[in-house]
């Protein structure tokens, strides 16, 4: 994964609508929601459920396939494991060492 596409993954689960989509489509697992079944959980607006919905599917952060009339949306595990993967990357593999040598006071 890039930074730009982590930047852009990250950027959708920023907002506080979308992040509370994201929850409960992971405590829905696998199997995941309809969009009417997300609306009634989240008291959402349709207008504004598929325009957030919109910007987690161009993520690669849910999936959405349509059974009839029904649109079903799917948390992308794989997708959310590559971008917690991607910032866990460099975990504790130390940092060079600075001139100076002294901490900068903040």
């Amino acid at each position: 994964m890039t930074l730009d596409e982590a930047a852009a993954r990250l950027a959708q689960l920023g907002n506080r609508s979308r992040l509370e989509i994201m929850r409960l489509l992971i405590k829905a697992g696998p199997d995941g929601l309809s969009v009417g079944e997300i609306q009634a959980h989240l008291a959402m607006p349709a207008s504004t459920l598929a325009f957030h919905l919109r910007g987690l599917v161009s993520a690669g952060l849910v999936r959405q396939t349509k059974d009839g009339r029904t649109v079903l949306c799917r948390p992308c595990f794989e997708v959310l494991t590559e971008v917690t993967d991607f910032l866990r990357q460099e975990c504790c593999t130390g940092m060079p060492a600075r001139q100076g040598g002294a901490r900068d006071a903040a």
